[in-house]
C-alpha cells in the first residue's frame, strides 16, 4: 500500500497527515513545543500504532511550516505552495477557490491563487500577534472563557464595542477596561471578531476579494468569526470540517504527486509579500 506523509510544523501546532492514494488514512496535532523533531517523531509514532502500520510504508515525506527544515522529510515546501494545493483540492467539485485566508497561531495569511490553484498573490502579517491564533488565545483567557466557546459566545451579542488595538498587549487592556465598564462578555468577544475581521479584510481587499473564498488555519473553528469575516467582506467564505489539518494535507497531495509521478521538487518563486 503506497501511503504519503505530509508534515506541518507551525509556530505553535504540529500536524501530520497520512495519505493513501487520494484518501486521508488519518491525521494527528499536537502543540509544537521546544522539539521540532521529538513532536513529528511522537506522533508518527501514534499513527503507526493508530493504523497498524509499519514506517517503512510510507513511502513519501513532504514538510512545510516554519519548522520545515528542521525535521527529516524527502522535500518540503512553503505552507503558501501547501495551502494552496489543500484548498483547491478539498474544494474540486464544489466551487473554483480563488481567494485563501489562513490564520495560524502566529500570523495571518491572505492567497489569491488562479484557476490551477497556482498562487499569484498574496499579503502576510508576519510582524506581530495581532489577530492571530495567539491574541484570540490571550483574549479567551482574560475573559474566563474557553477558545471553542468564542464562536457560540459571540452569537449572543447585543450591543458590540468597537475594541481599537489587535495588539496583544494593548488589546489586553481594552478589553479589561471594558470589563471593568461592566459589558457582557459575549458583547466583548464580538468586538474582537469585528476587530479582527477588519484587519484581515484589509488584506484581502489589498489582493481582491475573489469568489470563491477559503478560510482555514485553526481560528476557522470559531464560527464567530467566520460570520464577522463573511460581514466584512460582504461574501459567502467556505470552511473545511477540519481546517487545522489543511496545510499539512496539502504537504501530503504533493508527496502523493511526487510518488505517483516522479514530477520535479517545487521552484518556490515569491512575487509578493504585502506585510500590515
Amino acid at each position: 500500500m503506497k501511503i504519503v506523509a505530509g508534515i506541518d510544523i507551525g509556530s505553535t501546532t504540529t500536524k501530520v497527515v497520512l495519505l493513501h492514494e487520494q484518501t486521508i488514512i488519518g491525521s494527528k496535532t499536537s502543540s509544537t513545543g521546544t522539539n521540532c523533531k521529538r513532536t513529528v517523531k511522537l506522533l508518527f509514532h501514534e499513527m503507526l500504532e493508530d493504523y497498524d502500520l509499519r514506517e517503512d510504508e510510507i513511502q513519501y515525506t513532504v514538510a512545510t511550516g516554519y519548522g520545515r527544515r528542521i525535521v527529516p522529510a524527502d522535500e518540503i515546501i512553503t505552507e503558501i505552495t501547501a495551502n494552496a494545493k489543500a484548498a483547491t483540492w478539498l474544494m474540486r467539485g464544489k466551487a473554483n477557490v480563488r481567494t485563501i485566508i489562513n490564520i495560524g497561531g502566529q500570523d495571518c495569511k491572505v492567497i489569491a491563487i488562479d484557476d490551477r490553484g497556482i498562487m499569484t498573490d498574496f499579503a502576510m502579517n508576519d510582524k506581530c500577534a495581532a489577530g492571530t491564533g495567539r491574541f484570540l488565545e490571550v483574549m479567551s483567557r482574560i475573559l474566563e472563557v474557553e477558545l471553542d466557546e468564542l464562536g457560540m459566545l459571540s452569537e449572543r451579542a447585543e450591543n458590540i464595542p468597537h475594541i481599537n488595538s489587535l495588539c496583544t498587549v494593548f488589546g489586553e487592556s481594552e478589553v479589561i477596561s471594558l470589563l471593568s465598564q461592566g459589558r457582557k462578555v459575549e458583547d466583548i468577544i464580538a468586538g474582537i471578531h469585528k476587530s479582527i475581521a477588519k484587519r484581515v479584510g484589509a488584506m484581502v481587499k489589498k489582493i481582491g476579494v475573489n469568489e470563491a473564498v477559503f478560510f482555514d488555519g485553526g481560528p476557522a473553528f470559531n464560527t464567530g468569526l467566520k460570520r464577522a469575516l463573511e460581514r466584512e467582506l460582504e461574501i459567502g467564505i467556505s470552511v473545511p470540517s477540519d481546517p487545522q489539518i489543511t496545510t499539512a494535507l496539502g504537504a501530503a497531495i504533493v508527496a502523493y504527486e511526487r510518488s505517483s509521478k516522479n514530477l520535479p521538487k517545487y521552484q518556490t518563486q515569491t512575487k509578493r509579500v504585502a506585510p500590515l
